[in-house]
């Protein structure tokens, strides 16, 4: 379930897609159609997927995706069941073959299409405050409640004992049993995805999107980013404090606590029972192991193992970091 509310334009023939990114191979291949376009993990043999840094190394050697954009570093790291295609930024081909598959996915104008609580069948079973819009594809389960303001944008799906509160924004997100969004949120926008390309920034098409599990708690004023190639998720009875953010493709375990302030960059996980306190930062593509504590204000730009606490910047083990600040 990467995608569920982006229509797919694909099948392409590996041909155009070669075309569209002017890139010339010697295959065999170039009448065979690619379905989608999708991360080394779930790519089938009829996708495309990309290969940019050796830190996905074992990912690559394992994928079962048909085609993959990589560099002529790389490609060599590929499966045999994996055909190559080199190019000079991977990152830039990849938006713009996902954006040939989904190019309703670049944008993220409001819904023009929402209507009036009040006019809908959910004016009946949900509690809602005033100025409610709701969209198209929304389903909102029993014992359900919707404060003032508030837009739940087409695409989205709310479980049973869920309570929205005001002024809250909501589209492409499944939302589990007996979660709160709190006032002011914000989520399932695209994340802040873009390649520098000379003059221009090439935006990313973000056609993932947010699924919270049962039992959390979303603090007032907390953004949460829908994922690119992947799903951003929250897991089971996780709780988030004001003003939190989490980009795109992070994957929080359960039972986690995120202090206000907490940023995290995209395509980071993090373990069951990690507890982070308040204006910490957690760089990007970074693995945070179960039990794992993180101190206030700290800085995350490396890998932590289970069961750790740190603290400072560049976060380091606590004991250590208390010694250097006595």
């Amino acid at each position: 379930m990467i995608n569920p509310f982006f229509h797919n334009k694909g099948p392409f023939k590996l041909e155009k897609v070669l075309n569209f990114i002017k890139v010339e191979i010697d295959s065999e291949n170039l009448q065979k159609e690619i379905y989608d376009v999708k991360d080394l993990h779930t790519a089938s043999d009829k996708d495309i997927s990309f290969f940019h840094s050796k830190k996905y190394e074992i990912a690559a050697s394992t994928t079962k995706a048909g085609y993959c954009l990589t560099t002529k570093q790389l490609s060599n790291i590929l499966p045999k069941n994996c055909i190559p295609i080199e190019v000079d930024n991977v990152l830039v081909s990849t938006s713009m073959i996902t954006e040939m598959f989904y190019p309703d996915a670049i944008s993220d104008d409001f819904d023009s299409e929402t209507t009036n609580i009040e006019k809908t069948s959910f004016h009946e079973t949900v509690k809602h405050g005033k100025n409610i819009l709701i969209g198209n594809n929304v389903k909102i389960g029993s014992n359900c409640s919707i404060g003032h303001n508030t837009i739940v944008e087409s695409n989205v799906v709310i479980g049973d004992n869920c309570s929205i509160g005001s002024n809250v924004i909501i589209r492409n997100t499944f939302i589990k049993n007996n979660v709160s969004i709190l006032d002011s949120c914000v989520i399932g926008k695209k994340g802040f995805g873009f390649f520098p390309n000379k003059a221009n920034n090439i935006r990313y098409p973000h056609i993932g999107i947010v699924i919270i599990e049962d039992n959390c708690e979303i603090g007032c004023g907390s953004t949460i980013d829908r994922g690119s190639l992947s799903n951003t998720i929250i897991g089971k009875n996780t709780f988030l404090d004001n003003q939190v953010h989490i980009a795109h493709n992070n994957k929080i375990g359960e039972n986690c606590i995120i202090a206000g302030q907490v940023g995290f960059a995209g395509s980071s996980t993090l373990g069951n029972n990690v507890m982070i306190g308040g204006q910490a930062g957690v760089s990007g593509h970074l693995k945070i192991g179960n039990n794992v504590q993180i101190g206030g204000g700290s800085g995350v730009i490396k890998d932590i193992p289970n069961n750790s606490k740190v603290m400072g910047y560049p976060a380091k083990e606590l004991k250590r970091f208390i010694k250097e600040n006595k």
